[in-house]
C-alpha cells in the first residue's frame, strides 16, 4: 500500500497508469483497484523447491513488453534480492533504499535520494537508463488511502519455470519479539545502561507507555544483551514510531538514522553534550537510574 501511494503520485505527474505486481490471493488484488491500481498482475505461487530466481525471467519479460517508466520494489530482504537481479537482467539503473523520489518535468527523469556514508550524507541519483528502478524501505511513505478507483484489470502472468537455484530445506527462525518496525512507542536501550539486568528498567518504561523495547547495535552485537531483532539503526531496523525514547543512547549517526522518521524523539542522558540531544524534540539531562523510575511512577498514576 505504501508503494501504491508513492507510485500513484508519480504516475499522476507522468500522465501514466500504475500497475501492481503481487503473489497475493485474487481477493487482495481486487482491493488494490480500490486504491488506484489500473492493473494488477498476479504471479503464480512458487512450487516446492523453487527459489525467488524463478520469478526473474517472468517479471523481466513483462517489463520488456510493457516498457514501464519506473519499477518500485519494497526494500525487504527478499525484495532487495529480487530487485538487484531484475535490474541486472534489464540492464537498468537502480537506487537502493530510496528515501525520496520525484519526477523532474524539465529532464523527464526521476530524481531519487538515498542516505550515504552511514547516514551522514545524502546521495542524489538519476537513472540514465530505462526503466528506472528503486527499492523503498518500509515506512518511508504513508500507505495509500481509498481514492478514485483505477480500472483494476487483473491478469495472471505465466507460471515461472525452473531456476538454477533449488531450495533444499527451510528452517523457521523463532522470533523473540514482534516486529519492532510496527511499534507505536519504543524505549531504546543504549550503552548508558550499566548491566544486562538493568534492561528490565527500560522494559518497565516501555510497558508503562504501552510500547516496545529496542536497542542500539552495541547492545545487540557487542554485548549480546538483546537479540538483533531489537536493534535499531541504518544497518538494522529503521523505525517510524509515534514516540521514541532513547535511554542512555549517545546518538551516533548510524543509530539516529534509524529513528529519524519518528514523530517525536525524546532522550534521557546524563551527558548534556550527547549527540542525541541535537536531534531530540524532548530531552532530560540526568542519570537514567534516577529519571526512569520517576517517569514510570508518574505514568502509572
Amino acid at each position: 500500500m505504501e508503494l501504491l501511494n508513492i507510485g500513484g503520485q508519480l504516475a499522476s505527474k507522468t500522465g501514466t497508469g500504475i500497475s501492481v505486481l503481487t503473489v497475493r490471493p485474487r481477493d487482495k488484488a481486487e482491493e488494490y483497484a480500490q486504491f488506484g491500481a489500473d492493473e494488477i498482475m498476479l504471479l503464480a505461487p512458487l512450487a516446492a523447491g523453487q527459489s525467488l530466481d524463478a520469478y526473474i525471467p517472468v517479471i523481466a519479460d513483462e517489463a520488456k513488453a510493457k516498457d514501464p517508466d519506473l519499477i518500485l520494489v519494497s526494500a525487504t530482504a527478499k525484495g532487495k534480492d529480487l530487485a538487484a537481479r531484475l535490474a541486472a537482467r534489464l540492464d537498468a539503473g537502480m537506487c537502493s533504499s530510496c528515501q525520496t523520489i520525484n519526477f523532474d518535468e524539465g529532464s523527464k527523469k526521476f530524481i531519487m535520494e538515498r542516505l550515504a556514508y552511514g547516514g551522514a550524507g545524502i546521495q542524489k541519483i538519476t537513472c540514465t537508463t530505462r526503466p528506472a528502478m528503486a527499492t523503498i524501505p518500509p515506512k518511508t511513505f504513508e500507505a495509500a488511502a481509498p481514492a478514485q478507483k483505477g480500472s483494476g484489470n487483473i491478469r495472471e502472468l505465466p507460471v515461472p519455470g525452473p531456476s538454477a537455484v533449488k531450495i533444499l530445506e527451510k528452517k523457521v527462525r523463532e522470533r523473540e519479539a514482534k516486529d519492532i518496525t510496527e511499534a507505536r512507542v519504543i524505549a531504546c536501550v543504549g550503552r548508558g545502561v550499566d548491566k544486562k539486568e538493568d534492561i528490565s528498567l527500560v522494559r518497565q518504561l516501555a510497558e508503562a507507555l504501552d510500547g516496545d523495547i529496542g536497542c542500539t547495535r552495541p547492545i545487540a552485537e557487542e554485548l549480546h544483551w538483546l537479540s538483533e531483532e531489537f536493534c535499531i539503526g541504518i544497518s538494522a531496523s529503521e523505525v517510524k514510531p509515534d514516540l521514541y525514547i532513547g535511554v542512555g543512547v549517545s546518538g551516533q549517526v548510524q543509530h539516529v538514522t534509524g529513528v529519524r522518521n519518528a514523530k517525536i524523539i525524546a532522550a534521557i542522558n546524563k551527558d548534556e553534550n550527547a549527540p542525541i540531544f541535537d536531534v531530540a524534540d524532548l530531552g532530560i539531562i540526568g542519570d537514567l537510574y534516577d529519571v526512569v523510575p520517576k517517569l514510570i511512577a508518574e505514568l502509572k498514576k
